[in-house]
């Protein structure tokens, strides 16, 4: 199933069941979580596919957004730092990106052809991140 096709459609519709409406305690994140499940694929920013990956929700289609983007900017600022929203989707389980091969086949290519200067700006020890998901033995610094 191609996961970018459905741009005008939310997590809540593609990803059942819908959630129920986040208890009235619950944290700022979790409210932000619920509300990202209602607004259209096609209208989710970088922060928000970095906020949804690292919270694992609707991975097989998050990551799909996401890859979508980290091949045009490999290291965009989706909100914290260079290379955030990059991060956020290698650390995401293998069994998403078992879901999605070629999609994990395109973001390693992108990988493997950052130059190492960009790779030594990222924070500790996502030099090793990128080479875990790339399949290299971790870079010894």
């Amino acid at each position: 199933m191609d996961h970018l096709l459905h741009l005008d459609r939310t997590l809540d519709e593609l990803d059942p069941p819908r959630w129920a409406p986040p208890a009235a305690d619950a944290t700022r994140l979790v409210r932000t979580v619920h509300e990202l499940r209602c607004v259209p694929l096609g209208e989710l920013g970088p922060a928000d596919l970095r906020t949804l990956i690292s919270q694992q929700v609707a991975l097989p289609h998050v990551l799909a957004l996401a890859v979508r983007l980290l091949i045009e900017e490999p290291l965009l600022d989706a909100y914290f730092y260079e290379g955030d929203l990059l991060l956020a989707a290698v650390s995401a389980p293998a069994s998403a990106w078992a879901l999605l091969p070629e999609l994990g086949a395109r973001l390693r290519k992108v990988i493997t052809s950052l130059p190492e200067t960009a790779v030594a700006g990222l924070p500790r020890g996502a030099a090793g991140e990128l080479a875990r998901f790339v399949g290299e033995p971790a870079p010894r610094l």
